[in-house]
This record gives C-alpha cells, sequence and structure tokens, in this order.
C-alpha cells in the first residue's frame, strides 16, 4: 500500500521512462522533472482595505494546503499610493507531496471547471523549462467558499522544472496531462 500522490506515482512509473525514450537520457538524473509549483497573487486593492489581502490569504491557505507568505512593494509608486514596504499580495511554493497533490487538482478539477475554457497556451515557457499559467477567478478552486470569498482575485501559477529547454518542459507537463491547446488544429483550419 502507497501513500503517494496519484501524481507522483504515475511520474515515477510511466513519465520518467517515456521522457527516456523520447529524449534518450543516460543517466537517471538527467530526466526533468517538477521541482516546485508557486502560487503569486497580487493584490493592488490590499492598499486601500488589508481586509482583502487576509482574505486573499485565506483562499491561498485553503488552496495550497500550506501558510502563504505575504509580499511587500520593493519601490514607493506615488501614483498608486504605494509605498515602499507595503503588504500588496501573498505567495506560496510548494514541494513533493503538497506539490503533486495541487498539481492533480489543477488538472484534474480546477482548469476543466473555468468558464469556456479550451486550453492552456503552450507559448508560456521562459525558455528555461518554466512554465506560467494566470488564472483571473480563485473560486475554480473547490475547496474554497463562494459565499465568503466574493471578490473575483487571479493568481499565477509556475510550474518549476529541472528540464534544460521548452520542448522538454513541454513534453513533460503534457505526460502529466496538462491540457494545452492543440496547435494542429489552428494549422489545418488555416
Amino acid at each position: 500500500m502507497s501513500d503517494k500522490p496519484r501524481m507522483q506515482v504515475r511520474y515515477e512509473d510511466t513519465i520518467r521512462q517515456a521522457m527516456v525514450e523520447k529524449f534518450g537520457y543516460t543517466n537517471p538524473h538527467q530526466v526533468p522533472r517538477v521541482e516546485k509549483i508557486a502560487l503569486n497573487m497580487g493584490v493592488g486593492q490590499a492598499i486601500g482595505d488589508k481586509k482583502i489581502l487576509d482574505l486573499a490569504f485565506d483562499a491561498m491557505t485553503q488552496m495550497a494546503g500550506q501558510k502563504p507568505v505575504i509580499t511587500l512593494a520593493r519601490q514607493s509608486i506615488a501614483n498608486f499610493r504605494l509605498r515602499e514596504g507595503m503588504p500588496i499580495g501573498c505567495m506560496v511554493t510548494m514541494r513533493r507531496q503538497r506539490m503533486y497533490e495541487f498539481m492533480d487538482r489543477l488538472i484534474s478539477i480546477v482548469l476543466p471547471r473555468v468558464r469556456d475554457f479550451r486550453g492552456i497556451s503552450p507559448k508560456a515557457f521562459d525558455g528555461r523549462g518554466n512554465y506560467t499559467l494566470g488564472l483571473t477567478e480563485q473560486l475554480v478552486f473547490p475547496e474554497l467558499n463562494p459565499d465568503k470569498f466574493t471578490r473575483p482575485q487571479g493568481m499565477n501559477i509556475t510550474f518549476v522544472t529541472s528540464a534544460k529547454t521548452n520542448e522538454e518542459a513541454r513534453e513533460l507537463l503534457l505526460l502529466f496531462g496538462m491540457p494545452f491547446k492543440d496547435a494542429n488544429k489552428k494549422t489545418e483550419a488555416a
């Protein structure tokens, strides 16, 4: 009996072997893996009302299963009434089991609940094998109570992988079941 998350078992059993077959790695440590997932929520309205930041903090705690860190403004911007050191967001970094469980929930439950969802962009890689996607609405997470979190709040979700290229990272996330928009359909339609 194993208490490992489903995604971790899938990675160890099938994904690693598929990556070795496709890219021909000779050393098992060359095989790309997801190292961490970072959630980042910028709360611009927190300048005027601290309760909004507290709500975002609670929401992120429920989504990630661990406490986030409050992020502070790095510089002052007079037009936004923002001073250096003011709390303006929160972020959390998940690793190991929590990371795999969050990825499983994101792929199988959360993304299909997004309104008018047709897949995520396959172009949001940074050139070093990391992928960032943005969600405009936090209420697609089923663990959040819509009565408590009434204000729509977006967030960025970053997958940090050990892949060296975008192609390796894209293949890794595809094998995990990430629903990328199909680029082939666009070329056929044109």
